[in-house]
């Protein structure tokens, strides 16, 4: 049976009779590649390329590319490719038939099934798309609710802590009703199963059956990057909940990981990439007053601590890397548990390349408090006071130590010189144990960075900025060496002897209407390294520059004809920018460059080749034949000479 596949030619689920094939050809035309991508990662254009934080592996330096024109994607850290559908098919975990079904959603595409009756619903049961539409049902039920009599105590938890109606339908506040199962006969209603419901955790079973997740509760959506809802947060209103918790979350589920959600975020997150700035709260009405009082990069964990899954979502989304400084703002409550909560973000705060910093409210008050008390500009002002988080550990561990005594003092600078040697910039530290020495009381400031220095592993006697280490090769960046039992290897993209086999691959996958009968008519003798020849010989099986495909369906058609091993090279070549000459936008002329001098490689080695053989046999003897070959040579020599001067344009 014939499959559908992704662009890096892997198969990703059958799908002949269910979904036609030019709806999955629009769904890819409709979304354009670097709208998706932005949603979940920061994109900027460097020079040619669109690039970011690849959101598949950990990285500091932008590895990840676009190509916005083409269609596809690819990491050169990882080795990740593929078209928008790919993208969300990994990101999301789908299936394929799922992600299509998600970005024609997404684009109002209404999808036609073949095969007719209910074949489709069958086959969703118990999907990531089935419980997402289940929560999107859900939700609405919920909203509704929130307008009823029964949900009166909810409305005045809202308005006693300052947010109107259209404060709640922003955040889309909701209730749970009273009563064991209404959500559930809802949804079985709607068409949805019970093991369907209990493995989206929307209901549980009872005593005496099932019954719903959440009763008599506040609720708040817990939505993912794009915004699709994936969970509910629940506040306790009533005094006769049997439940104590104040709060009570959506367990864990295929499509809802607490340590990888943060509420907020579909709210914030242009913001965030726009300012590159976050806001990190404690709570859900903490971000409703943060976004309120004009502070829309606020977002909170849900139901767990800020931990190193959150820290990766908002450096995609800001672009945090070795060359941009964002900051992100820890907002924490005054009290103690707050003060040990802003400690705990310290202790992280290295795996942020951003500047850090905490903001923490008077008199004990969150956020949300804070602008009940003092209205909105005591919130902006909140955020606009913050301190640097280091400064803030600091002075705190200072304050457990007797400082007007000089056992007190000598102890501090032994628990604190640690702390500041974490600091990567040698810079930065050394200003930090500038300030420490003020901070003590200690006259021998020099005493103080010596210390410092060598809980840092530096000499004593370095000076910031002086005699640097040569920084090691990014392991990001660059093509990913794989290794694989068989199949050719893979090329180093730097070699300039194959420069002009890579360019030429590149021409025929990203502009085939220029490569053109030029590039299908190259024989397989131009391409010397067996990578390069597999994936000519694959562009030629696809059907060539003539085929009538371009974007990710000629890269996916390609994928799908050469060794699976060198399927992510696809993607590689087709996001990798043409080495275009300095203040050159002729691309057609550059291709025709490419090709020209690509062939008079191929017709030099034949020259070369004829010429040893000349050598090899008598102009008596083998008269004939002698002067049979000069002829050639006469010939290829004269077309040679016409190439290299077409090849020049590709310098």
């Amino acid at each position: 049976m014939p499959t559908a596949r992704d662009a890096s030619g892997l198969d990703s689920v059958t799908v002949a009779g269910r979904i036609r094939e030019s709806d999955i050809a629009q769904v890819r035309d409709r979304n354009r590649i670097d709208d998706v991508i932005g949603e979940y990662v920061a994109l900027r254009r460097t020079g040619g390329a669109v690039k970011g934080l690849c959101p598949f592996h950990d990285e500091k330096t932008p590895s990840f590319n676009v190509r916005p024109s083409h269609g596809t994607f690819h990491c050169f850290g990882c080795g990740v490719g593929g078209d928008v559908i790919s993208f969300i098919q990994q990101y999301e975990h789908l299936s394929f038939t799922e992600s299509v079904e998600r970005l024609a959603a997404r684009v109002g595409i209404q999808i036609v099934y073949t095969g007719g009756g209910t074949g489709s619903v069958q086959r969703d049961r118990g999907t990531n798309s089935r419980m997402l539409e289940a929560h999107k049902i859900a939700h609405q039920f919920y909203v509704e609710l929130l307008s009823t009599p029964e949900a009166q105590a909810a409305r005045d938890f809202l308005s006693e802590r300052g947010f109107d109606a259209d404060a709640a339908a922003n955040f889309g506040c909701g209730y749970a009703p009273s009563g064991w199962d209404k959500l559930t006969k809802h949804l079985l209603g709607r068409g949805f199963e019970l093991t369907e419901l209990y493995k989206a955790g929307l209901s549980k079973e009872g005593r005496q059956g099932p019954i719903d997740r959440f009763h008599k509760r506040l609720l708040w959506p817990l939505k993912e990057l794009a915004g699709d809802v994936v969970g509910f947060g629940a506040r306790r209103i009533h005094d006769d909940d049997p439940i104590q918790a104040k709060y009570v979350n959506t367990a864990e589920s295929p499509i809802f990981k607490k340590s990888k959600v943060l509420f907020g975020i579909d709210l914030a997150k242009r913001e965030i990439a726009r300012r590159h700035q976050a806001v990190v709260v404690e709570g859900y009405t903490d971000v409703m007053a943060m976004h309120i009082s004009g502070v829309p990069t606020a977002v909170a964990s849900c139901g767990t601590a800020f931990g190193s899954d959150h820290i990766s979502v908002l450096r995609r989304l800001m672009l945090d890397d070795a060359e941009f400084r964002g900051e992100v703002i820890f907002t924490f409550d005054g009290d103690e548990a707050g003060q040990k909560a802003a400690m705990k973000a310290f202790e992280d705060d290295q795996k942020f390349a951003s500047k850090t910093y905490i903001a923490i409210a008077p008199e004990g008050m969150d956020p949300c408090e804070l602008r009940q008390s003092k209205g909105d500009t005591a919130v902006r002002d909140l955020v606009a006071r913050r301190q640097p988080l280091f400064e803030f550990a600091i002075r705190r561990m200072l304050a457990d130590h007797d400082l007007d005594r000089a056992e007190g003092r000598v102890e501090a600078l032994r628990r604190t010189s640690p702390l500041i040697a974490q600091i990567k910039d040698s810079a930065l530290r050394d200003e930090y144990a500038r300030q420490l020495s003020g901070w003590l009381g200690w006259d021998d400031t020099a005493e103080v960075l010596r210390r410092v220095r060598i809980a840092a592993g530096q000499s004593p006697d370095a000076r910031a900025g002086r005699q640097r280490k040569p920084q090691p090769v990014d392991p990001d960046q660059g093509a990913l060496p794989v290794e694989v039992p068989s199949g050719p290897a893979r090329p180093d993209p730097r070699d300039p002897g194959l420069r002009l086999q890579r360019e030429a691959i590149k021409a025929a996958l990203q502009i085939p209407a220029l490569a053109g009968p030029v590039y299908d008519s190259l024989s397989d003798e131009a391409f010397t390294h067996p990578a390069y020849l597999a994936l000519h010989q694959a562009v030629l099986a696809a059907g060539g520059t003539a085929c009538g495909l371009a974007g990710a369906a000629l890269s996916g058609s390609v994928a799908e004809h050469c060794p699976e091993t060198l399927r992510s090279m696809v993607t590689e070549l087709c996001v990798e920018p043409l080495q275009l000459p300095p203040k050159s936008d002729d691309d057609s002329r550059y291709v025709n460059g490419v090709l020209s001098a690509l062939q008079a490689s191929l017709v030099g080695r034949q020259i070369a080749e004829i010429k040893s053989r000349l050598q090899r046999i008598s102009p008596v003897t083998d008269r004939e034949e002698y002067h049979a070959l000069f002829g050639d040579l006469v010939a290829l020599e004269e077309y040679h000479k016409g190439l290299r001067t077409q090849g020049m344009a590709s310098r």
